[in-house]
């Protein structure tokens, strides 16, 4: 027994509000690849295009799925959910057929949502009949619904809502918990803004575009942004800003070593975690920097030598110091960079170098070096000549065990 068509509506639930909205959707898409002037029509709302390709899976299952069900079940054709669902079939078909006609050259069928944005690229490259401002053409290659513009913005998210904050000179910003964030953040926004610039530099063949947007991507946003452009330029102003402040963070803490690009957010999280084992009390167990695809072993341990370094040259010790502790983890990570080389390494010799010509003076840690064993003279001076790392380390550790 067919159920009556109230019951078939209810049992529909929301892929009565799916369907609804394609028939829409294929409605107002029909009307403008129609029209006389379809191309200036089409790029006037590549964001309905886009809607309409992003959705296309989903309709079709839904499609399939119910008609399936329909002949199980025996539907009156006279039903609203079937009648919904002949209209949006009819309309699909209307849409493929247009589509492939605006198509040029096209040879064998292909999905009409791979077949919608192949039609988008040959709108943009065709570019505007009588040219148009810089900003409406922007406007043009940047439709808010991009997926990359998507995982900018949520990128950009993240870096206005921790670094936006006020912080106290030298303070860590954020938890271990944000510096997560920041590590998924960081590489998602980078290939984001990448990939908004390259499809600027293909689409935008005058090159007056992207230049007019770069120029504004350092400028701070003054106002909510709704465009594209302006979503675009306010990710990649807040972008700027995290790579600036994380360098800020990691010069303070890695000095004088330089780190590359691709560290920055593997090393944002271990400091985090660092420095959340300070605070807690808890810094002879602070996590080690783990190897991977950006940081090699060797890399990696001259990162902590760094850190371990930068920290003895700047702070006094408070509360509980393991001085043996504190050398023990010099010397490990000297020894895990050891194959490492280049000018980081350099600028880490020279720097343990002065570490043991200075010991005494009152910027180290008073529990490991005092003013008195400068007295000692230059003799604990280490030339030039030598070049291993651990050996520095050593030479660090005998000269501030002088005064004991």
């Amino acid at each position: 027994m067919a159920s009556p068509p109230d019951s078939l509506s209810a049992r529909l639930e929301d892929r009565a509000d799916l369907l609804e909205a394609a028939r829409l959707r294929y409605h107002a898409l029909r009307g403008m690849l129609d029209a006389f002037f379809w191309k200036d029509r089409v790029r006037a709302h590549f964001e309905l295009l886009r809607e309409v390709a992003q959705a296309q899976p989903e309709v079709e299952s839904t499609l399939a799925s119910l008609k399936r069900r329909a002949a199980a079940e025996g539907w009156p054709r006279d039903a609203s959910p079937v009648k919904l669902m002949s209209e949006v079939e009819r309309l699909r078909e209307a849409v493929e057929r247009l589509v492939s006609k605006r198509l040029p050259g096209a040879e064998a069928p292909v999905p009409l949502a791979e077949a919608l944005l192949r039609l988008e690229e040959v709108v943009l490259e065709a570019g505007p009949l009588l040219g148009r401002r810089t900003w409406a053409r922007a406007i043009e290659l940047l439709p808010r619904n991009l997926p990359e513009l998507r995982a900018a913005c949520a990128a950009a998210e993240v870096f206005e809502r921790i670094f936006k904050r006020p912080v106290s000179s030298g303070a860590w910003p954020f938890d271990e918990a944000e510096a997560g964030e920041l590590r998924r953040a960081f590489p998602l926004a980078a290939s984001a803004l990448a990939a908004l610039w390259e499809r600027l530099e293909h689409f935008d063949t005058s090159g007056r575009v992207k230049a007019f947007l770069e120029r504004r991507a350092s400028r701070a946003p003054l106002h909510v942004p709704r465009s594209g452009p302006e979503l675009m330029l306010h990710a990649a102003f807040w972008h700027g800003v995290a790579l600036a402040r994380a360098r800020v963070l990691l010069d303070e803490r890695l000095s004088p070593l330089v780190p590359r690009d691709v560290e920055v957010p593997e090393l944002m999280a271990w400091l985090a975690a660092r420095e959340g084992a300070w605070t807690r009390g808890g810094a002879e167990a602070g996590p080690g920097l783990l190897a991977g695809e950006a940081i090699s072993e060797a890399r990696a341990g001259l990162l902590e030598l760094a850190a371990e370094l930068a920290r003895l040259s700047r702070e006094r010790p408070s509360g509980a110091w393991n001085e043996e502790a504190a050398w023990a983890r010099l010397w490990t990570a000297a020894r895990r960079a050891g194959g490492e080389e280049g000018a980081d390494v350099e600028r880490l010799r020279d720097a343990l170098r002065l570490f043991i010509l200075l010991r005494g003076q009152a910027q180290t840690p008073a529990r490991l070096f005092s003013p008195e064993s400068a007295r000692h003279g230059a003799s604990d001076d280490v030339g030039p000549e030598v070049k291993d790392l651990a050996s520095l380390v050593r030479a660090a550790r005998n000269a501030a065990s002088r005064q004991a």
